[in-house]
């Protein structure tokens, strides 16, 4: 009897969890974010100390975004109406999965920043010898590509909504060439933080989801980096 309680106990977790990876957007991508940082352990040589601190990391930020959810049902099941402290304690939560997720990027940072340092150099080096025509060419690869890939979800028009954002790619495609050519840190940050404000400005005028922008930004940075990798 007691077994069975404890399979219980384990079913309905993970029952919870299913759940919130199903209706949760946040919890969607803080999963595919946790699965990308997993793979890449498989590409470098990490000590113990450093898997150890990124699955606590990455537990942190899972959890954080359980507890977010279950505090947001909770308030919602007990409140039907406007109250100024139901939104306190909405934006507290936020607030915890919001320090997690920092802290999530500030180890990454230092687990990865000398294992890609390398890479980094090599990949910086050949981009700057890269004919300016080149340059061109890839980001007009990146455009067409994102085209394909929206008429592939059949959301949207090339130019306004669907998956993924155009804008998003495109911006971060170019903050990734500008990053690529440059090499210095200052102009990287500009950079990125420009191809974030046009991100953030498609999101606030409602004509993407924060998914459709990141998913965006993911691929642009990634095709234009896999690009520069091959013809630079």
């Amino acid at each position: 009897m007691k077994v069975k309680k404890l399979l219980d106990s384990f079913n309905h977790a993970i029952e919870g969890i299913i759940y919130a990876v199903r209706t949760q957007r946040n919890m969607r991508i803080h999963m595919i974010a946790a699965l990308l940082v997993l793979t890449g352990c498989f590409f470098y040589d990490l000590s113990k100390g450093e898997i150890l601190s990124i699955t606590i990391t990455i537990s942190m930020v899972i959890m954080a975004e359980l507890m977010n959810t279950a505090i947001e049902f909770a308030v919602d099941a007990t409140t039907n109406y406007y109250h100024p402290l139901v939104k306190l304690a909405k934006n507290v939560a936020a607030g915890g999965v919001l320090v997690t997720a920092v802290n999530a990027v500030i180890v990454g940072y230092i687990v990865f920043w000398d294992k890609l340092k390398y890479i980094n150099f090599i990949l910086i080096k050949k981009v700057k010898t890269t004919d300016p025509y080149t340059i061109f060419i890839i980001l007009a690869i990146v455009t067409i590509t994102t085209i394909v890939v929206k008429a592939i979800f059949g959301e949207g028009t090339p130019l306004k909504g669907g998956m993924p954002s155009g804008h998003s790619a495109i911006a971060f495609s170019i903050a990734t060439t500008i990053a690529l050519s440059t090499g210095q840190l200052t102009v990287v940050m500009l950079s990125y933080l420009l191809a974030f404000i046009v991100a953030q400005s498609r999101v606030d005028s409602e004509v993407h989801s924060i998914l459709e922008v990141i998913v965006g930004g993911v691929f642009g940075t990634l095709i234009t980096a896999l690009l520069f990798r091959i013809f630079g």
